[in-house]
């Protein structure tokens, strides 16, 4: 007993510089947000020393506003839509670097480098190519019309969120490729080989055997592009900074203004500290809800596959 409870003291020891950098970052941070959300908390109310209590106010401003409700509808899209396309790219990625194919471990670090660069680099990265490099090469390739600035990719709202989800496929699409080659290589080599002679096609082999198999790591990508998803800002800041503008409900708002953006430009730019706290919980909320939402759905396709 004397042992166990040495043992049971030297794990807290050990623990306590993680619980209370986790208390002190996220814990305590996360319940005065939510506190705040509830006042009238900005920069000139802080300094005045006039914090009251307002209630729902900063929700119902918050949901109200056609900004914060475009950029919600416009981050579900994008959401569903990088999703897939990170998912796909990086599936096929693994099934490439898992093969017999020459230089498959320089492909695996080659494709896992650009997870390495930070958002605000490889948006102004994109941004170079999309605004200078892709106009230049149009010009030598006689397509004169792909140097007009109304024809950019970032200048219209539909192409520039085709080349977020671009930039980020390009940059997190590695880091899922890694999750599915773990996956793929625990798979029996023996399934394969009795498929194979039983005349399957690697098709499938594929569809019956490989992705059964790799469910769970189907469970945590989408999950992980999910959360990823939802919460880019650093890519959108750096790529689009929120434009170009359009129309909605009779008001001009940033067109590719994702809800993190949002969420930040009412919050600091707009010197509405509590309202865009309010818009932070409502963000919580709802991401908290749909990940364990997909989260249950995928655990029991695991059980059906």
């Amino acid at each position: 007993m004397k042992r166990n409870g040495k043992n049971s003291l030297v794990f807290w020891l050990f623990l306590a510089p993680v619980l209370f950098a986790f208390v002190m970052v996220i814990v305590i941070p996360f319940f005065l947000g939510v506190f705040y959300s509830f006042t009238n908390w900005s920069s000139s109310a802080r300094a005045d020393n006039a914090l009251r209590f307002v209630g729902l106010v900063n929700f119902q401003k918050g949901l109200r506003d056609p900004t914060f409700g475009y950029s919600f509808l416009i981050t579900i899209v994008y959401t569903v839509i990088n999703m897939i396309v990170i998912n796909v790219v990086a599936f096929l990625l693994a099934l490439l670097v898992t093969s017999k194919t020459k230089l498959r471990n320089l492909y695996r670090a080659g494709f896992f480098i650009p997870n390495l660069i930070g958002g605000l680099i490889l948006g102004y990265i994109w941004q170079f190519i999309f605004n200078n490099a892709v106009p230049s090469l149009g010009t030598f390739l006689g397509f004169t019309s792909w140097a007009n600035p109304a024809n950019l990719i970032l200048a219209k709202r539909t192409s520039a969120i085709a080349a977020m989800i671009a930039a980020g496929t390009w940059q997190y699409a590695g880091y899922i490729m890694v999750i599915y080659v773990a996956a793929i290589e625990n798979v029996p080599v023996e399934l394969h080989e009795a498929a194979q002679i039983d005349g399957a096609s690697p098709f499938t082999r594929m569809r019956v055997i490989t992705i059964p198999m790799a469910s769970q790591a189907f469970t945590i990508t989408l999950f992980l592009t999910l959360v990823q998803s939802f919460k880019q800002f650093d890519v959108n800041v750096s790529l689009t900074a929120g434009g170009p503008s359009t129309i909605f409900m009779g008001k001009p708002i940033f067109g590719t203004e994702l809800l993190a953006m949002n969420i930040y430009d009412t919050a600091f730019v707009s010197n509405d500290l509590a309202g865009g706290q309010a818009r932070a919980v409502i963000f919580f909320l709802v991401l908290a809800v749909v990940s364990m939402a997909q989260v249950s759905i995928n655990k029991k396709r695991e059980i059906e596959l």
